[in-house]
């Protein structure tokens, strides 16, 4: 069954990581709203917040996360989102609130069923053992102490348990081990390990183990005593836990009746973590003082053994965490069908080694594609090798490429690798291939089909095994026929072709991308944001994005440093945003349309006195030609001025 799928003894449930709600945990129905309005099922005042921020949705058996357009956006691990199937473990950030979903206990495990019993257990002898007097615990008690064949049985005992428990580092493998050595020296029936969650007033992995069967789904617990143990940190001995005189002649009713309990607490450098608790229903074998003493000591090795093991399983989380927030770095933002044609893509051809050509217009993310493809393709532990070819000259680019010998040219003062061969078994990622020049195709053509290659100024072959993905914003074909680009060559980077598209063809992820930047860059800046007005959506969705991703970056980068409002408004966007599009459908905005009617006035005049000469126009507006052609075509002038 999916990770995600919602089954009766799960517990789905949001739990706020941050923000004033901090701590607070909220069981998930049927659908769950988040916003800053009272009448939301989650209710948080946070001025980052919309007032109807985000939906909780639950769809036959799963949960997904639905933005309302809000002000900022609704992220899921990092990445924004429209509508996200969310999975067990997720971080939906909401605003500046992060909250954790959870579809069950992380802890929990095949022991689980083990029962707290609520009932009042009498006692006819109880012992109680406090830090200070229990001698495993105390080495200064223990010199005084006769070395009995007891006394040294347990010290036996405790070497043993330390040295095994100590090697072991997963949380279920400790709490077993732990039961079966204890077991083996205390004549108890059953046992159980309790651990509290460090964010929940409350035993959330309960693991028991039965001497006959080993694992105890039946085991009851008594929470008077557990309660009581974790409240004041003692260890507690009940004898004679049902006295009950009725009971005595009937030996069948005794035998199915707890008859002794041994609880001691689990502390760590003076944090509970849990309990130890063992019981009998044979009357012949009660515990005495001398099993308590032991269970003590037993359970403060322990307690070291079971915090090292949940600290290693937090490093891990967080390791597999900051794993993913590194993968978010590089990976695509875009909900849109065109962009899931690529994902969907990007699945296909990434676990192959096939040689991949993506095209694309200039800033739409080809690179960003090259790193899907390799960071889940079987050469993902190895190097991704990133090479610009429209950036150096043809000798740089060789010698960038294969490397060279000592003294192959002037300045060559010592050898060196070149970028195919330090990434040998990962991937090396050819931008703007169309821009090499013919003696570097022919080499890199050998590459492709030989897999071998000669540094600059060397003799000796060097063999590699490296996958290459192109990229380029050029027509190759075009290339081809102008004879530019080499035929053969083409053909062996086109073996799987892949079009990232522009993203005035995707519109729809124009809101998610500018919700991501403005997230990067308010806290590079250390601004706090609430988001993006809906005036300032509007431009941003009107434009068409020449420069596609990139030039969409850029412009959310500029309105968060020069904006000075929590709102990221429509003057903060660069004047080419604002000054494009069809503004027909845009809100009404008295300063800007003003301002475009006051640019119109100003460039028509500039051409009449000019008569027509749009060189000469700019002179007179004090801009480059270039500007005035782009406002011409930016404000709709062409049809006026009969051009």
């Amino acid at each position: 069954m999916p990770e995600n799928s919602c089954t009766p003894d799960m517990n789905p449930r949001l739990i706020a990581l941050s923000g004033p709600m901090k701590g607070t945990s909220f069981a998930l129905r049927d659908e769950v709203s988040i916003g800053r309005e009272s009448a939301n099922s989650v209710c948080v005042n946070e001025p980052s917040i919309s007032r109807r921020h985000c939906l909780i949705r639950r769809t036959d058996n799963e949960f997904r996360a639905v933005d309302l357009d809000s002000f900022n956006g609704t992220f899921v691990n990092g990445v924004p989102v429209k509508e996200q199937t969310l999975l067990h473990g997720d971080q939906i950030a909401v605003g500046h609130v992060l909250f954790l979903f959870l579809l069950h206990d992380a802890e929990a495990d095949t022991a689980k069923s083990v029962q707290l019993d609520d009932g009042r257990l009498t006692s006819g002898s109880t012992v109680r053992l406090s830090h200070k007097n229990a001698r495993y615990l105390r080495p200064e008690l223990l010199s005084g102490l006769p070395p009995t064949a007891r006394v040294v049985g347990d010290l036996n005992a405790l070497l043993k348990i330390s040295t095994t428990i100590n090697s072991l580092r997963g949380l279920p493998e400790l709490q077993r081990r732990l039961l079966e050595l204890i077991l083996e020296v205390i004549p108890a029936e059953r046992g159980a390990i309790l651990l509290e969650n460090s964010n929940e007033d409350q035993f959330t992995s309960v693991c028991g183990w039965n001497r006959l069967t080993g694992f105890d789904s039946s085991m009851r617990v008594s929470r008077t005593i557990t309660d009581q143990v974790a409240r004041e940190r003692v260890a507690v001995l009940s004898n004679d836990v049902f006295d009950n005189q009725s009971l005595a002649a009937a030996p069948s009713l005794i035998a199915s009746h707890v008859g002794s309990v041994l609880c001691v607490p689990l502390v760590s450098f003076e944090k509970l973590l849990g309990v130890v608790y063992l019981d009998t229903s044979d009357p012949r074998t009660p515990f005495d003082e001398e099993h308590l003493q032991l269970l003590t000591g037993i359970a403060g090795i322990a307690a070291v053994a079971f915090d090292n093991a949940r600290h290693v399983e937090w490093l891990e989380d967080q390791n597999q965490r900051l794993h993913q927030a590194i993968q978010i770095e590089h990976r695509m933002v875009g909900e849109s069908r065109p962009m899931q044609r690529v994902y969907e893509m990007i699945a296909k051809v990434a676990p192959s080694d096939s040689t991949v050509l993506i095209s694309g217009e200039s800033g739409t993310g080809k690179e960003l594609a090259a790193h899907a493809i390799h960071s889940n393709s079987q050469r993902a532990q190895k190097p991704f090798v990133a090479i610009n070819c429209a950036t150096l000259s043809e000798t740089l680019l060789e010698s960038d490429l294969f490397g060279h010998e000592k003294g192959a040219f002037t300045g060559a003062i010592a050898q060196k690798r070149g970028k195919f061969e330090i990434a040998d078994g990962g991937t090396v990622f050819l931008d703007e291939v169309g821009e090499l020049t013919p003696p570097i195709q022919a080499k890199l053509l050998r590459v492709l089909q030989e897999h071998e290659f000669e540094r600059v100024g060397g003799t000796r072959p060097i063999k590699v095994d490296v996958r290459i993905i192109a990229a380029t914003n050029r027509d190759l074909e075009e290339a081809i026929r102008a004879k530019s680009f080499r035929q053969d060559l083409y053909y062996r980077f086109n073996v799987v072709s892949l079009t990232i598209p522009s993203l005035r063809e995707r519109r729809e992820d124009i809101p998610l991308l500018a919700n991501y930047f403005t997230s990067v860059y308010a806290k590079k800046c250390k601004r706090r944001l609430k988001g993006i007005s809906p005036e300032a959506r509007a431009f941003l969705q009107a434009y068409d994005w020449p420069g596609n991703v990139r030039e969409l970056e850029n412009a959310i980068e500029h309105a968060v440093v020069l904006g000075s409002t929590e709102l990221i408004a429509p003057e903060d966007l660069p004047d080419a945003v604002c000054e494009a599009g069809d503004t027909g459908s845009l809100p009404p905005t008295r300063y800007h349309e003003a301002l475009k009617e006051a640019k119109r006035r100003v460039i028509t005049k500039a051409i009449e006195e000019a008569e027509g000469n749009y060189t000469e126009a700019a002179k007179l507006l004090g801009i480059h030609p270039n500007n005035l052609h782009r406002l011409i075509r930016n404000l709709n002038l062409k049809a006026a001025l009969g051009k």
